[in-house]
This record gives C-alpha cells, sequence and structure tokens, in this order.
C-alpha cells in the first residue's frame, strides 16, 4: 500500500463501518451521505486490495482481511484522538456534540435530569442521549463510543473499564400525605401490616432486600404490587394506602405527596458509579464531561 495515497479520513470510515456493519448506519454515524460513504469505501477497497464489506441481507459483512484490520484500526484511532486531544481546550459554551449516557431509571431521574438542565445552560450545543442500561451490551457500545458513559453499582463495572463511584444511597420509607395509619412515625407493626409496592427490574418479583432484613427480626410483610421500576412506586403510594421503599434521591422533590421516613429496621443501600471505556479516558470534552457529571452528583 502506498501511504501517500492514504487519507485518515477513509480509516475512520472503516471504522465506523466495521462498528456497524450497515452503510446507512455508519453514514449516519459519521453524518455523511449515503453515496459519499459508499464512495470512501470504493477507494478503501482499492487501497488494501480486498472487499472489505460484501452486501448481506441486512447490512454488509466484513471480509477476514477487514476482520484482521478491526482491532489494529481501533487501536490506532484511539491513539491519533488521545494525541489531538492532549493539551487542547474544550469550550462548552461553542461545543457541537452529542453524548450517550446510559444508566437505570432511578439513576436517569435523580442525576442525569438535573445534568441536562444544567448542561442546557452551560452547554446549550450538547445534546445528550439516554439510554436504559444493558450490561451485556455495554462493553461493546463503549468500546465503539456509542456510550460514553454508564452509570451502575461499582461491583457491576466491567473490569477493564474505568469506575468512579460518585455517592451513596439510602433507602426511605414512603406514604401518602393523609395516610389513615401513617401520620409523623412509622413503627415497624405497621410496616409490616400495610400493603408494600416493591420494585422488579425483571419482572415479577415479590421480594428484596427489605424481605431480608425483616426475616433476620423474624417478621414479613405483604407484598400487594410489583412493579419495574422505580419511578413508578412513588406514583402508586401516593394515589394508594399502600407504602414502599424507595431511594431517597427521587422522592426528595416528592414531599408535597409524600411522607418520607427512615426504615423501622435497617436495609442496606447502595452506591453509584460512573464507568467510561479507556478510548474516552484523555478526551478534553469526555474529561470535562466526567468532571460536570460528578459535580451534579455532589
Amino acid at each position: 500500500m502506498d501511504i501517500n495515497r492514504l487519507d485518515l479520513n477513509l480509516l475512520v470510515a472503516l471504522e465506523a463501518l466495521l462498528a456497524e456493519r450497515n452503510v446507512t448506519r455508519a453514514a449516519k454515524r459519521l453524518r455523511l451521505s449515503q453515496p459519499a460513504l459508499s464512495a470512501q469505501l470504493n477507494r478503501l477497497r482499492d487501497l488494501f486490495g480486498d472487499p472489505l464489506m460484501i452486501p448481506a441481507q441486512r447490512g454488509v459483512v466484513p471480509t477476514a482481511r477487514a476482520l484482521e484490520l478491526e482491532a489494529p484500526l481501533r487501536a490506532a484511532l484511539d491513539e491519533v484522538r488521545d494525541v489531538l486531544s492532549v493539551g487542547a481546550g474544550f469550550d462548552p459554551a461553542v461545543a457541537d456534540m452529542t453524548v450517550s449516557l446510559m444508566g437505570a431509571d432511578a439513576v436517569q431521574y435523580a442525576l442525569l435530569m438535573p445534568l441536562a438542565f444544567h448542561l442546557a445552560i452551560e452547554a446549550p450545543g450538547v445534546r445528550i442521549a439516554w439510554r436504559t442500561i444493558d450490561f451485556e451490551a455495554l462493553p461493546r457500545l463503549a468500546e465503539r463510543g456509542d456510550v460514553d458513559v454508564a452509570f451502575m453499582t461499582p461491583d457491576l463495572a466491567p473490569k477493564h473499564m474505568h469506575a468512579r463511584t460518585l455517592f451513596d444511597e439510602h433507602y426511605v420509607a414512603i406514604a401518602r400525605r393523609g395516610h389513615p395509619r401513617v401520620a409523623g412515625a412509622l413503627d415497624l407493626d405497621v410496616f409490616c401490616a400495610l400493603d408494600h409496592v416493591v420494585v422488579s427490574p425483571a419482572g415479577g418479583g415479590f421480594s428484596g432486600a427489605t424481605d431480608v432484613a425483616l426475616a433476620a427480626h423474624g417478621r414479613r410483610r405483604r407484598v400487594a404490587l410489583s412493579v419495574p421500576n422505580f419511578l413508578m412506586a412513588p406514583e402508586v403510594v401516593a394515589r394508594s394506602d399502600m407504602i414502599a421503599l424507595a431511594p431517597s434521591r427521587i422522592v426528595a422533590d416528592k414531599t408535597d405527596r409524600l411522607q418520607l421516613f427512615a426504615p423501622p429496621i435497617p436495609v442496606p443501600g447502595f452506591s453509584i458509579a460512573m464507568v467510561w471505556h479507556q478510548r474516552a479516558h484523555a478526551h478534553a470534552a469526555q474529561r470535562w464531561l466526567r468532571e460536570r457529571i460528578v459535580r451534579q452528583a455532589g
């Protein structure tokens, strides 16, 4: 190959094609028209003397040669990005970029929503894409640059990714204002006697850490409703005589409709960490984003 014929943009195009396995999606990712990307693919084929991408029923399939190039190409381009970002300034006021953040519903409400409001003022050109957490897909998406920062408990962070704990969360018991049996206090007997709402992200679960804690004291509760996320539970409680335990950060702004109490027995809380890939570690805009997240979580 004649290195003098090599255009860096062609390598970026090949990286996108290998990541997306689809010309239309790769063109959208690069902000190019599909014909423009197809023309770049033809130049790449000429340079490498290989078809590189074979049309398939859904998108394209990389050749053996393209698969050989995938890992070293990504590493080389990441090195170039790191070199360009060293010493480079980042001005949020004029930045034009999209950031993709992945987390569970409770994190989206407690952290990402306030962050979005803050960035709308400080960095109006920064667009935010929220994704629901997908632990299986995260390493692949982060490596491709499709997820910039993910949020989860530190123990679930992939070993090869960077992680930083943002905050420790604790549970509070919640009941609606005007509840006939809960007024200013919530003792263990009432706690066990009332109907409960529990959160089961996988769906259909009727027990959790609270039940383990109760069992250690020889007590049980009645779970009347299982919901799939932490945002629904406070709404159910605010409109019924059921009670629930919820992370403090998602109910702190709902005291006009809810009473908040310390649980009558200790229930372990959890920590939330942000996680990111090495490819984004030194990038100036990504460092700025992570610093703002830390500030928002504080």
